[in-house]
């Protein structure tokens, strides 16, 4: 009953001295030093000295500490460090973007294509052009007479890895190498004796497992430094569109140097594309097989 008493009577002063309600709140944890809490609608409540919500639930002698900018990106997860691709100039894993050289490379994936192949190698031999061919294995396999005429006609040679896996450079090492190692042997069995410098990991998935079982077959890796995106095909793009995108994209992209990707398997809107830009990129850089 006393501590009734005692409790109305506060209640009567705080209303003479006119601060307003005095509504105890229970989850406001009460701090030594902490600055006076001032009601919502107090005028006198100024952004600068809002509370955070981090700090009105923070448990009672709990502080949150202050943000460490050496720690990881709060939102989005990710850890400060060294980028994925490398170093500077370099794709993953430090595979290679550039000719090393001022020659731009043109390079084509996927094939042999028994349709798209012989059309590309008839426009660059027009041209007078070399290439960098990424064969896959089992497409090697099946089309050895278009891999003999790459080589006959003096396009490089690449390894695209079996049967185009976009996961393969995350297995074990002895899975990727004897993937590697069957490609080789497809191409040297339509090319005996073939030199095989280059391998590109299908969709530039490389990782340092993958360039190191490379390494040990002797061969580099290849990223690119120009993407037209020749493989997308949104839906209701027309084959002019398609073609326009790529030559839009080489021409902006393209520099001293560069090695260009692009696709001859199934990708008949390239060949097309290559109509319009050799002759362009011819007048303006040295076009080269990678040696």
């Amino acid at each position: 009953m006393r501590t009734l008493k005692l409790f109305v009577i506060g209640l009567a002063l705080a209303a003479l001295a006119g601060c307003g309600p005095a509504v105890a709140d229970v989850n406001l944890p009460i701090r030594v030093g902490a600055a006076p809490v001032v009601p919502s609608s107090s005028p006198a409540r100024s952004p600068s000295a809002s509370a955070s919500p981090s700090a009105s639930t923070a448990p009672p002698g709990r502080q949150r500490p202050a943000a460490d900018p050496r720690r990881a990106d709060p939102v989005r997860n990710k850890p400060a460090g060294k980028p994925k691709t490398g170093r500077v100039g370099h794709g993953p894993s430090d595979s290679l973007m550039r000719t090393g050289g001022a020659g731009v490379a043109l390079t084509f994936d996927d094939g042999p294509d028994p349709v798209q192949t012989p059309r590309m190698l008839d426009l660059l031999r027009r041209q007078g052009v070399k290439a960098t061919f990424c064969l896959v294995g089992r497409n090697v396999a099946a089309h050895p007479d278009l891999v003999r005429r790459i080589a006959a006609e003096g396009h490089t040679l690449c390894n695209h890895t079996w049967r185009h896996s976009l996961t393969l450079g995350k297995r074990k090492p002895a899975t990727i190498e004897a993937d590697l190692r069957r490609t080789n042997d497809a191409i040297r069995a339509a090319v005996p004796g073939a030199e095989i410098r280059y391998v590109r990991a299908p969709g530039g998935n490389f990782t340092d497992a993958f360039v190191a079982a490379a390494a040990g077959l002797g061969m580099k890796s290849i990223y690119w430094q120009v993407d037209p995106r020749d493989w997308d095909h949104p839906g209701g793009e027309s084959g002019a569109a398609h073609r326009a995108k790529v030559v839009r994209a080489v021409k902006k992209h393209v520099h001293e140097g560069s090695i260009v990707l692009s696709h001859d398997y199934g990708q008949p809107e390239t060949i097309a594309a290559y109509q319009q830009l050799i002759p362009w990129l011819k007048s303006r850089y040295r076009l080269v097989a990678l040696p």
